[in-house]
């Protein structure tokens, strides 16, 4: 399409516009009309900006001082500039991650653990989809392994969705600041119960569900169709992702999943049964053990 994917950040948007009013009573009203002019400049952001700033139960000292704190922090060049954005962002989110603790697997899968699915699947071209795709960390991965082997990432095609309102958003700006194009559903959806791709056929599925999902609304689901290897249990979703994403997979397509270790050895619910199968269908290729303590938690 005629959409571009460049990040455009208007000049009433720019920090040194907003840093010079940083302790005048405004400020939060300022921040408001720049995230309204970015939203304005970059279609794909309308209305996924926060827009709150301005609220009065937030003190506006505090805010001043915090945008000082971002003025007085020395942005270093690290290559190419359009990348501090997306690697200022990349840094808040981990901090954020580290500051959540259990919470932050919901949006924030470690760098190392990603790097190493994305070099072990080499996704170069084609459709690349993450059914539960947190704040879009597998995406961005993808986009500068592609670039670090001078290849064009215009060659794949990025298709993913998140049901937390919040973490979709986050995703949908890591994108975009980075420039690159994806479909994420046109908002925040339960993957099992409200699939943003049903047709899609992915050459590449990487993804990191959440570890051991109980209640996920096995028994509304009893008859779907993907579950062609056995019904997983209402007590741990893990199987289900598993078969959501084979459902998903192209013909020669490849996927890689993180998983708890217990899936490896679970009997409950079926879990032993529907896993034999996965294995004699000659879907697993390998698994790859990983050492602990990986994850904030």
């Amino acid at each position: 399409g005629s959409y571009d994917p460049v990040f455009y950040v208007p000049a009433e948007a720019r920090w040194e516009a907003i840093a010079i009013h940083a302790h005048s009573p405004e400020i939060g009203t300022i921040i408001d009309n720049a995230m309204r002019a970015i939203e304005k400049e970059n279609k794909r952001l309308k209305d996924i900006l926060p827009k709150n700033f301005a609220r009065p139960e937030l003190d506006k000292r505090r805010l001043g001082e915090v945008v000082d704190l971002f003025t007085n922090i020395r942005m270093h060049e690290h290559g190419d500039s359009k990348d501090i954005l997306g690697r200022a962002y990349e840094y808040c989110l981990s901090k954020f991650a580290e500051a959540e603790g259990k919470l932050a697997g919901e949006f924030y899968t470690p760098a190392c653990i990603v790097k190493t699915l994305v070099n072990v699947l080499q996704p170069y071209k084609g459709r690349v989809y993450d059914p539960c795709c947190g704040s879009g960390g597998m995406f961005v991965q993808s986009a500068q392994f592609i670039e670090s082997h001078s290849g064009n990432i215009n060659n794949i095609s990025v298709y993913g969705q998140d049901s937390n309102p919040t973490t979709w958003k986050m995703a949908q700006m890591n994108l975009a600041i980075r420039g690159i194009e994806a479909d994420l559903g046109r908002y925040n959806a339960d993957t099992f119960f409200n699939d943003c791709h049903p047709t899609l056929k992915a050459d590449f599925v990487m993804a990191n569900p959440p570890f051991n999902l109980s209640d996920w609304g096995a028994d509304k689901l009893a008859d779907d169709v993907r579950w062609k290897y056995g019904t997983p249990p209402n007590g741990n979703a893990n199987f289900a992702w598993i078969q959501h994403i084979i459902h998903h997979l192209a013909q020669t397509g490849r996927a890689g999943v993180v998983l708890a270790n217990g899936s490896l050895s679970s009997q409950s619910g079926g879990e032993g049964e529907i896993r034999r199968r996965l294995v004699e269908a000659d879907l697993v290729d390998c698994v790859i053990a990983m050492p602990p303590q990986l994850f904030y938690t």
